[in-house]
């Protein structure tokens, strides 16, 4: 017989059986998170990159999961995605920035500044930003980013 604090599936539910799994109750036992051992920003790069599987273009989607991934470290992961940001978004200021810090990120450098610079074209002005993001570290003292900030 059931349990009757456990919520039960009606039958002709079709989605009966799925999403977390049952845990089951006992003394002194403590129930793992349904989502096992990942942690939050594990968890929501997963779910992310699921969402990116089923719709592909979604600029939101890129956008959020270029992010977490950067956040991550995952700077492969974080250049090939803001690529496909600037492909469908050419003229993005913030696009072709954030795509400009994955590549100082991941070391090219000379990438990262002609892609600052475009950046710098579409329309980026916020140039204290550009002297203090930590993204930048590895070209701040180019003699070519430099010259972006004019001095």
């Amino acid at each position: 017989m059931a349990e009757l604090d456990e919520p039960q599936s009606a039958p002709d539910d079709p989605d009966a059986g799925a999403g977390r799994p049952k845990r089951r109750k006992g003394r002194g036992s403590k129930a793992a998170p349904w989502f096992g051992t990942l942690g939050q920003l594990d968890f929501d790069i997963d779910f992310f990159e699921k969402v990116l599987s089923r719709k592909p273009d979604s600029v939101e989607v890129l956008r959020v999961l270029a992010e977490l991934v950067s956040r991550k470290g995952l700077t492969d992961r974080a250049v090939e995605l803001d690529r496909r940001l600037v492909d469908q978004l050419p003229d993005d200021f913030l696009a072709r920035y954030n795509l400009a810090c994955s590549l100082a990120r991941a070391g090219q450098a000379d990438e990262a500044i002609d892609t600052l610079s475009r950046a710098i074209l579409l329309g980026y002005d916020d140039l204290d930003h550009m002297e203090t993001d930590p993204d930048l570290e590895s070209i701040r003292n180019h003699p070519d980013f430099l010259a972006l900030l004019g001095e």
